[in-house]
């Protein structure tokens, strides 16, 4: 056989031995986890109005997000460490149970602190849910289908982020917001006791120097940062002592951390990352998308329901055109970045048009019609859509391969850090312009009994008991207060798009695919390492568009004029020394026609022939299977680019060889009773780098 001969034995192929059935429920299980963490990020946005109507304290709204985000975000880097050294099935299910105690918490808060306090603890178990479901990915899948399966993880965050505002409303209405965190329960317990019986992963620790002290500073610096932007000018005074104290020790915070990154072995953050100009530059957009995002999808929903007068379900449909407009572009966008290589116009065009959203958003008043509505969330969501592919994409195309996993969550770190700035900000603005408006609107007027001020901030609902000749300046007030969020926040957007226009579009690795969604829709900065994004991207192949292209390319450097049906018929034959095509076809679900027609071609060009049903290679056949093989390890290799040099890590190498077996023929595809060997490099011609 074509195999050489006292090989070493590769690795271990991760999901080898699981039957296809475990496989499949243990990702329902893991992808019923992941639609906790998604679904948590959006569902409690029109549930707002709502909770501050019932526990009071409008002016900490935005810590109702903020706390989620900030502690799923500092918790990520951890979990995703500690799973590769303690192994990641019983962290897992330790995540899940710190979500659900926090969701069960929430649910029975009865003040806002309270409330805060439990989505901290919910963030905690978030964080673990995202990080470590995508590795866990990598355990019991194969590199082959790996594009597949987290392909849907993809889908869940898309799905999420239409089901999420329209479910939140939805809930509140009919049931009580307390079910926004109930509803997490019983799906978090069927998948803790579905991961305790079917999921079963091979124990392969890896030690790490994990950097506690940095994720210690860096959470405790953006929690000062965020405190000074949410809680200055309302509950205290900006020239006051605690803004003045929590402002030192936030500079304080970043220098320690500064020092404290440069020492350690595995930092969270690798400041030498921000020597490449294009991470500095997409870290401050993401910053900036991540600010818009967040803080727009926060107090929409509070302009539908206090100014509009709808309910909270009718708020979250009129939210989908923005979500519509987000997927819209997205995978719009990364459709067009893989087929012409072009990124930058992207993020310029992006930025650009998510400026004239918030300046659309702006123009909203109580007499909007729902057609401008739709359209003004659709323009905002469709600019944050043309941005959230590519800066990812960017960042990876721009680092060397031993930072690809830390620079993919440092961009997304960057972009969580501005969601949680960004709420924060746009609530500071929102109350201290609520409190000027209603000082203005109603100085010198007399409320009616039980009514105040301070009721009309903090309770929504009250403005119903107001007489009419009131209630209008005070829907009023709101009014102007919420779209004066937007226009304070369109000048951020437009320096981002400054910024953008200084962006260098190097050419794009053919390794560097679109990220899925749990890069682009989430925040969360999820941390795979470079041999896991590597897999990601390459993983592209396994679909069957992917291999034709691959196989039409093979081909072509082989010299070979040939359909790619063929050389894939070709490849299996010479792998296995002979093959039936009809029972190929079976075992591999392509269409009959298809590989009889290849083994068609194959005799009529004598590079096979039959012996009864089997085919096999004739001489012929078996120098262009040879030549076929190393045209697929230089198409490999020239994925890869710049990765692929003399000194690359052996992890990569092995990538490659383990790829380029399961292309030349996977397990379901060998001949009854035929043991599949690890394939290893022919020597006589390994894969060159590109020239």
């Amino acid at each position: 056989m074509s195999r050489t001969a006292g090989a070493p034995p590769a690795p271990e192929v991760p999901g080898q031995g699981l039957p296809r059935r475990a496989v499949l429920v243990s990702m329902g299980a893991l992808l019923s986890g992941m639609l906790l963490a998604a679904l948590d990020q959006t569902i409690v946005a029109t549930a707002l109005p709502t909770i501050v109507s019932d526990l009071g304290g409008l002016e900490h709204l935005s810590w109702v997000v903020t706390a989620y985000l900030l502690a799923a975000t500092a918790g990520t880097p951890l979990w995703g460490k500690l799973g590769d050294q303690y192994g990641r099935k019983k962290l897992f299910q330790t995540a899940i149970v710190i979500f659900l105690v926090g969701s069960a918490l929430c649910g029975i808060a009865q003040d806002m602190g309270q409330l805060i306090g439990f989505r901290a603890l919910q963030g905690i178990g978030g964080g673990g849910l995202m990080s470590l479901a995508m590795a866990i990915v990598g355990d019991i899948v194969p590199p082959r289908e790996r594009g597949r399966y987290q392909g849907l993880f993809g889908a869940v965050f898309g799905t999420t982020s239409v089901l999420g505002p329209l479910l939140g409303g939805i809930f509140t209405q009919h049931l009580s917001w307390r079910w926004v965190f109930y509803i997490n329960l019983p799906i978090g317990l069927a998948a803790l006791v579905v991961i305790a019986v079917v999921l079963h992963i091979p124990r392969r620790a890896t030690r790490h120097r994990i950097d506690y002290l940095g994720t210690a500073l860096i959470a405790s610096f953006a929690i000062c940062l965020v405190g000074v932007t949410s809680l200055g000018g309302t509950t205290w005074a900006w020239g006051s002592w605690e803004v003045v104290v929590a402002g030192l020790l936030a500079i304080a915070l970043l220098t320690a951390f500064i020092r404290v990154e440069r020492r350690a072995a595995e930092p969270v953050i690798p400041l030498k990352l921000f020597a490449i100009r294009t991470f500095t530059l997409c870290s401050v957009i993401g910053f900036v998308v991540g600010f818009a995002m967040f803080g727009a999808m926060t107090y929409l929903p509070t302009f539908l329901q206090v100014v509009r007068g709808v309910s909270p379900t009718t708020s979250g449909v009129h939210m989908l055109p923005m979500v519509a407009g987000m997927l819209i572009a997205s995978t719009g966008s990364g459709q067009l970045i893989s087929r012409t290589g072009r990124w930058k116009v992207f993020p310029v065009l992006g930025t650009a048009v998510t400026t004239a959203g918030l300046l659309l958003l702006h123009r909203l008043h109580q007499g909007s019609n729902n057609w401008e509505l739709s359209g003004y969330f659709f323009v905002f969501g469709f600019g944050l859509g043309l941005v959230m592919q590519v800066l990812v994409l960017a960042v990876q195309n721009a680092v060397s391969y031993g930072d690809l996993g830390v620079a993919t969550s440092g961009a997304t770190f960057f972009r969580s850090i501005g969601a949680s700035f960004g709420v924060a900000v746009f609530g500071t603005v929102f109350t201290s312009r609520l409190r000027h408006k209603l000082d203005t609107e109603l100085s010198g007027v007399s409320l009616p009994g039980g009514i105040s001020m301070k009721t009309l901030e903090s309770d929504p609902r009250s403005i119903v008991r107001l007489p009419a000749s009131l209630r209008q300046e005070v829907v009023n007030a709101y009014s102007t207060s919420i779209t004066d969020v937007f226009l304070y926040a369109a000048p951020v957007a437009f320096l981002a798009f400054l910024i953008a226009l200084f962006l260098r579009e190097d050419p794009l690795r053919g390794t560097v695919t679109v990220p899925d969604g749990s890069e682009t829709v989430a925040t969360n900065p999820v941390e795979r390492s470079p041999h896991d994004e590597v897999c990601r991207a390459l993983s592209a192949l396994s679909t069957r568009e992917g291999r034709r292209e691959l196989y039409e390319d093979i081909t072509r450097r082989a010299g070979l004029d040939l359909r790619p049906a063929s050389s894939w018929l070709l490849l299996r034959v010479q792998r296995y020394e002979s093959t039936e095509p009809v029972a190929l076809a079976e075992r591999t679900g392509l269409p009959l026609d298809v590989v009889l027609g290849a083994a068609q071609e194959l005799e009529e060009r004598g590079l096979t022939r039959r012996e009864g049903p089997p085919v096999l290679c004739t001489e012929d056949g078996t120098r262009a299977a040879k030549r076929l093989s190393a045209a697929r390890q230089a198409a490999l290799a020239e994925m890869l680019g710049d990765w692929w040099t003399p000194d690359r890590p052996t992890d990569l190498t092995e990538l490659v060889e383990q790829l380029s077996a399961e292309l030349c023929g996977s397990d379901d595809e060998a001949p009854p009773g035929e043991a599949v060997e690890k394939w290893r490099p022919d020597p006589d011609s390994p894969p060159k780098p590109p020239a």
